[in-house]
């Protein structure tokens, strides 16, 4: 499985975010997790799961709209949250080496983490990269909609993983949804850099440099790196 991505790289980054809001310049991650995998004698190993909710910045809070959706309380980033300093670290001790970097949605999620590490680590951990957007992917292959609860369903994993707005529990299902993704068809390298927008509101913020976009429509005629 995914011999093709690991034939370049040397691991695979799976990552998650709760946030604050959805304005990536001005609103914080409280939850960040990731999952980190490896080929070992022919076998893909889950060599690091990670999930920690970070304190807010002073004077910040969890909205209620987020609270509700999340479960994340003001309390308990108080309380069990680690400073935005550590996480950065943490996060660039698992993107030592060539690795990829997966989200579900990754415009979004690495749109934070990018002014996470500008504001609390180093940004430059991120330059040569390369990135892939498994909702991309997802569009390419099913009609709407497309959200990762979609993909599970479609996928038949709903026994198995869950759309809980939470970051750990998402990214575990992402995961699982990549795997399903590699075994319906084994394109993923093709999508590497190549991030869909729908064509109705364009690309959401700042376009991220070492990324390709392009117009994605529901029900495309052919995979968008054919278009």
């Amino acid at each position: 499985m995914f011999d093709k991505l690991f034939e370049k790289y040397d691991r695979l980054f799976l990552f998650d975010t709760e946030t604050t809001g959805l304005i990536f310049s001005r609103d914080e991650i409280i939850e960040f997790a990731a999952v980190v995998l490896e080929r070992k004698d022919g076998r893909i190993q889950k060599i690091c799961e990670y999930d920690e909710l970070i304190t807010l910045s002073p004077g910040g809070c969890i909205p209620p709209k987020i609270v509700e959706l999340t479960g994340i309380t003001n309390e308990a980033v108080a309380q069990r949250g680690i400073p935005k300093e550590q996480v950065c670290r943490d996060i660039a001790g698992m993107l030592q080496g060539n690795t990829l970097l997966l989200a579900y949605n990754a415009h979004f999620d690495l749109s934070f983490l990018f002014y996470l590490l500008l504001r609390n680590g180093d940004p430059g951990i991120l330059k040569g990269k390369d990135k892939l957007d498994l909702l991309t992917v997802y569009k390419d292959r099913h009609s709407y909609p497309h959200k990762l609860c979609n993909a599970i369903e479609a996928y038949g994993l709903s026994g198995q993983v869950v759309n809980s707005h939470r970051a750990v529990d998402d990214v575990l299902a992402t995961v699982e949804v990549m795997k399903a993704m590699e075994t319906e068809r084994d394109d993923l390298m093709c999508y590497v850099n190549l991030f869909g927008y729908n064509p109705k509101y364009g690309v959401d913020g700042k376009p991220i440099g070492s990324v390709t976009y392009k117009a994605q429509s529901f029900d495309p005629v052919k995979p968008l790196y054919d278009l």
